[in-house]
């Protein structure tokens, strides 16, 4: 319980639950039969990969300010873990290629959050 009171006492716990709530919405939309997948959500499939991990990683890493390597390193684990479950699910396929993607979305939303930091005052 200590714990819990003191992650919702620091200022970045609003972007912690917006970082765990789009991994689970990524998990969910990722394993789920690709023709129930929502219309909004079919648009090309390498960008969706980069642009769901860009903002997987910008949420991330603005929670977890002090560990960023484990963020990004856990959601290249992520990716792969997709990819695989994909694959075996029977519905899906996985693409080591969307991987790749989703390795450029990280490196996006890297990016962005350095921008975003160097615009601030």
């Amino acid at each position: 319980m200590r714990c819990f009171l003191t992650v919702m006492m620091t200022d970045n716990w609003p972007w912690r639950a917006a970082f765990w709530m789009l991994v689970f919405a990524t998990l969910w939309l990722s394993l789920m039969p690709a023709e129930r997948i929502p219309s909004a959500f079919h648009f090309w499939d390498k960008a969706q990969h980069a642009l769901g991990f860009a903002a997987l990683a910008y949420f991330g890493l603005t929670g977890y300010v002090l560990q960023a390597r484990r963020v990004l390193l856990g959601l290249v684990v992520f990716g792969i873990a997709i990819e695989v479950m994909q694959h075996l699910s029977g519905w899906r396929h996985g693409d080591w290629l969307d991987w790749v993607a989703d390795c450029a979305g990280l490196l996006i939303g890297y990016a962005a959050l350095r921008v975003a930091s160097l615009l601030r005052p």
